[in-house]
């Protein structure tokens, strides 16, 4: 490969984006488990191909049908040797009269806009 090839394919790998390679944060498993009245743990899993620090799934939220957020998850650090991963929340209030609330993912790059869960409540 002579000099000139190789500093165009250098800056080339230099200059494109890898951490936006990993897609958005997708919840594909959700547990709610009932801990006293109106009170509840969600056990969430995530799928994302978190790449390091640049990128990776920095949280998950607990969210109303009107759009409240009822509870959020941060995650502080890529999970790049766990996939899928599952981290819990304890003690969400879940106003009386909601059966189903809507779990999103969120990541570094992308915000939200990954595969979104239904859950009901117990």
């Amino acid at each position: 490969m002579t000099m000139r090839r190789w500093v165009a394919a250098w800056i080339i790998w230099v200059l494109i984006p890898y951490p936006a390679l990993a897609g958005e944060a997708d919840v594909i498993h959700v547990e709610v488990t009932r801990e006293g009245p109106r009170t509840f743990r969600f056990d969430v899993t995530v799928s994302h191909s978190d790449t390091g620090w640049k990128h990776y799934a920095d949280g998950w939220e607990v969210v109303a049908p009107d759009g409240s957020v009822l509870g959020k998850r941060v995650l502080y650090h890529p999970h790049v040797d766990e996939r899928p991963f599952t981290r819990s929340l304890s003690g969400v209030k879940i106003p009386e009269g909601l059966t189903a609330i809507r779990i999103r993912a969120h990541d570094s790059i992308h915000g939200y806009g990954g595969r979104e869960t239904v859950a009901t409540v117990p």
